[in-house]
């Protein structure tokens, strides 16, 4: 679908996001909500078979029904012209597969964060006898705050539907296909819980446990294969953690949790120093479930010797084995004496043993915290004698840096070792940088390891260049590599084209001119236009004009009479300037006052003027519309043109903030 394509008169198409083998999905804009949303379009080549518009409608009742934090939601269901679609919640960041990629190795607090979001979503869709049967890390959005939201309920299937149809048919991802789905088997809620399971071991390894050349190879692997240990990967691994994922991923989905929910009381607690000794988990095999088992050679001879079995000859009659004599051994008064001398001999080496000094290998407790680091030492009879701090930018606030003695270095037990704990990265103290030079603003921060960015606002009262607003509070402390400080910096006066003005009526001019804060001054000709309307303009159309700015117009009279004759004079009127009290009181608060806040400033900006605005009566003009509007800040003199039918008299009244200051009824050629 191409860019600026507006799909059912209401959602923009901006680009493409992606394809999928089921659909493509596109981002736009809802012109209604004013909001970015995400649209999946069912593939052209799909739009004419009846099971996948079926499995694409599926997906959109499958996903309104859950409503969750971590669920990406379904705004909207609809075709046009054959095109199936649906509007979904738009996720700016990445799929949880690209977040591996970039972010590993991941702390394993982070993972458990992670997993126990994307748990409590399928907990949601469990409840409502939904079951995913995608579940992968490509189909989990991780937004720009972390946030995991679960999306592409694309093959879900209802359990209150007949699945049968579908035993026959292997869906989802073969990386992370339950044993019972490689079987072509019917998915359960067993089979999400192992694919969670496989997610959990890909955030901890940063790979899937079974890789092969097709994707048959990797789906045998799946029911034949145990799953490698993540603790051979990564020795850090607490044993209870692993064996989350060895439950999880158990081949017999008996074996595995019973519910997400129990999968997620199990991996909160996984790295609670209360389970450190805990043992690998095995699961309970009573049945043999009508497998074909290899038996030991040594047990098979030792069954057969406690059972006593005879020989039998070459014609299958039972020889009985002949019996042994027993042997009788004699007593010597030597063996006593050896084996007197022998105990002694082992008694002296045992106590020497025991008298040793005994060593262990100090642990790798890097990246724990303080309390999982002390009791793994203590594991190994070792004791924490001092706890220091130091800036890091690898390792998160509060976990350990290193040791001292060096990980893996031998030492006596009881020894003493010193733990150096990150105290984060080094962090900035941001200043007060409103009414100073983004320059000199910028320059500081920058020396200082800071990215700072610059967004240009108009102002008629700030000086172009000067800092109005920071992003950042001032006193806040900053990661300088993972915080931006964005200045919003002084334009100046906003600046416009000016319009082309010629043809358009006065009422029409003097609106534009109001919307734009521009004056707006008029002159009159004879001409063949239509009376009042534009002949000209000045500045011309086009022109860049600032807030303020006076444009001239010349407007028609129609064509020029012969008669009666026209008088055309123009008459010089001073205006004079009023300050008001406020103008007062704000000048003796600047005067007493070292500084003042942008707000003051700009109080004090507006009421010191006059807004005046000049009424005149000739051939031309009523008193019923205004004929010039102006702002003053002193003593102004205006001249005003007047064309008067000879004999008669024109007028003028003039209004300075809403009061009449100054009036002529009686204005001829002759009396100014």
């Amino acid at each position: 679908m191409r860019a600026n394509y507006t799909l059912n008169g209401r959602y923009r198409i901006i680009r493409s996001l992606g394809e999928g083998g089921m659909a493509n999905v596109y981002l736009a804009h809802d012109l209604i909500l004013d909001r970015d949303v995400s649209v999946k379009l069912l593939r052209l080549d799909l739009r004419d078979d009846p099971k996948m518009i079926k499995g694409f409608q599926r997906e959109g009742l499958a996903a309104t029904e859950l409503v969750h934090p971590n669920i990406v939601s379904v705004y909207d269901v609809g075709e046009e012209n054959g095109m199936q679609y649906l509007v979904m919640e738009y996720v700016k960041g990445m799929d949880l597969k690209a977040y591996i990629q970039e972010h590993f190795p991941i702390p394993y607090q982070e993972v458990i964060n992670i997993m126990e979001q994307v748990l409590s979503a399928v907990r949601v869709a469990h409840d409502h006898n939904i079951i995913h049967r995608d579940l992968k890390p490509q189909n989990i959005l991780m937004d720009e705050n972390g946030v995991a939201k679960i999306t592409d309920f694309g093959i879900a299937v209802a359990l209150s539907q007949n699945s049968l149809t579908q035993t026959n048919t292997v869906l989802g991802s073969v990386h992370y296909l339950s044993p019972e789905q490689a079987r072509g088997g019917m998915a359960t809620k067993q089979s999400d819980i192992y694919s969670l399971g496989i997610i959990l071991y890909e955030m901890l390894t940063g790979t899937v446990p079974f890789k092969g050349e097709t994707a048959v190879s990797i789906a045998i692997k799946h029911f034949q294969s145990e799953i490698p240990s993540v603790r051979d990967f990564d020795p850090r691994i607490p044993q209870a953690l692993e064996n989350v994922v060895l439950q999880a991923t158990s081949k017999r989905p008996e074996d595995r949790y019973d519910t997400v929910k129990s999968m997620a009381d199990d991996l909160e607690t996984s790295l609670s120093p209360r389970r450190a000794s805990e043992p690998k988990f095995v699961p309970d095999h009573d049945s043999d479930n009508g497998e074909t088992k290899v038996l030991d050679k040594a047990a098979l001879q030792s069954e057969l010797a406690a059972h006593k079995v005879d020989e039998t000859d070459e014609n299958g009659v039972k020889v009985a084995k002949p019996k042994k004599k027993k042997r009788h051994h004699r007593k010597r008064w030597w063996a006593v004496l050896i084996g007197l001398i022998l105990l002694l001999v082992a008694g002296t080496v045992f106590a020497f043993w025991l008298g040793r000094p005994k060593y262990v290998s100090v642990p790798d407790v890097t990246g724990m915290t303080e309390t999982a680091a002390k009791a793994k030492l203590s594991d190994k009879n070792l004791t924490v004698n001092k706890v220091t701090h130091k800036t890091s930018r690898q390792i998160r606030k509060g976990r350990v840096i290193k040791t001292n003695p060096k990980a893996k270095k031998s030492v006596q037990t009881q020894s003493n070792v010193m733990l150096t704990l990150s105290s984060g990265p080094k962090l900035v103290k941001i200043g007060n940088y409103v009414g100073q030079s983004y320059t000199r603003a910028a320059s500081v921060l920058r020396a200082k390891g800071v990215t700072v960015k610059r967004q240009n606002q108009t102002s008629n009262d700030v000086a172009v260049g000067t800092v109005m607003a920071q992003s950042t509070t001032s006193g806040t402390r900053i990661d300088p590599d993972s915080t931006t400080v964005t200045f919003t910096v002084s334009a100046g006066q906003r600046q416009l084209t000016l319009a082309n003005l010629v043809g358009k009526t006065k009422t029409q001019i003097q609106t534009y001119a109001s919307k734009e804060s521009l004056n707006v001054s008029f002159n009159y000709r004879y001409a063949s236009a239509k009376k009042d309307r534009a002949t000209s303009q000045s500045p011309a159309a086009g022109s860049l004009v600032s807030e303020g700015t006076t444009i001239v117009v010349t407007l028609s009279r129609g064509p020029k009479p012969t008669t009666p004759k026209i008088d055309e004079f123009s008459v010089t009127v001073d205006i004079p300037f009023e300050a008001s009290s406020d103008d007062s009181s704000s000048n003796a608060t600047d005067d007493s006052s070292d500084s003042s806040d942008t707000s003051s400033s700009s109080s004090s900006a507006v009421s010191a003027t006059n807004v005046v605005q000049i009424y005149l009566r000739d051939q031309d003009h009523n008193y019923r519309s205004v004929y010039k509007q102006l702002t003053i800040a002193q003593d102004t003199q205006v001249n005003l043109p007047f064309a008067v039918e000879s004999g008669k008299s024109g007028g003028y009244k003039i209004v300075r903030d809403g009061k009449v200051i100054l009036s002529d009824n009686n204005v001829t050629k002759n009396s100014h």
